[in-house]
């Protein structure tokens, strides 16, 4: 009876692994139903939820940078208007500015005492009006005794200049003028070629 009852008891041991092997491949197939139903039916109402929140969230960050780029764009844009604003009147004054100096040039070498009055008038004038335009961000080009620099200047002729370096400027047609670090009017210029 021992052997019979080993038998059986092996055999019922056999049965229960069965059926417990049985009962976890129903139980993962209804696992795999339930999950499969759950993506068929599409997503609840709780991850509808987080899916718009996130959305609005994205939407928001989207929205907050936009206006971020829009202040920084404005400040950039009423800093160049500060500062170069007045670019096309302080253009037009050029011209006047020389016309001083032709002036001044053409009556500085006269002898009578009236032009000399004159001649101090006028300078005293051009130094008043050069204060303004520097007051208001424009200064010279350099010129005279430098190097050619294509920026800031404009060759009108190449001349031999004895003592001077290729590309020296050695005289100046027209002065240049830069306005709060933008070339307004390049220097029109005569440079040594040896």
């Amino acid at each position: 009876m021992t052997t019979e009852n080993t038998e059986n008891t092996e055999n019922l041991e056999a049965k229960v692994e069965d059926e417990a092997q049985t009962s976890n491949e129903v139980e993962n197939d209804n696992v795999e139903s339930l999950e499969t139903k759950r993506e068929e039916q599409g997503p609840t109402e709780e991850e509808k939820a987080q899916a718009e929140q996130e959305d609005f969230k994205a939407k928001f960050y989207y929205l907050a940078a936009e206006m971020e780029n829009l202040k920084k764009r404005q400040a950039r844009e009423t800093d160049n208007l500060l500062k170069y604003g007045n670019e096309k009147i302080l253009s037009s004054l050029l011209d006047v500015l020389d016309n001083l100096d032709r002036t001044l040039s053409a009556i500085a070498n006269d002898e009578d005492e009236k032009v000399k009055n004159i001649y101090i008038g006028v300078d005293m004038v051009k130094k008043q009006f050069s204060e303004v335009l520097t007051n208001n961000g424009l200064t010279e080009v350099e010129s005279i005794g430098k190097s050619f620099d294509p920026n800031f200047h404009e060759a009108m002729a190449q001349q031999p200049a004895e003592g001077k370096a290729d590309d020296e400027i050695i005289s100046e047609f027209q002065k240049g003028y830069i306005l709060n670090g933008r070339l307004l009017r390049a220097a029109k210029v005569v440079i040594a070629k040896n």
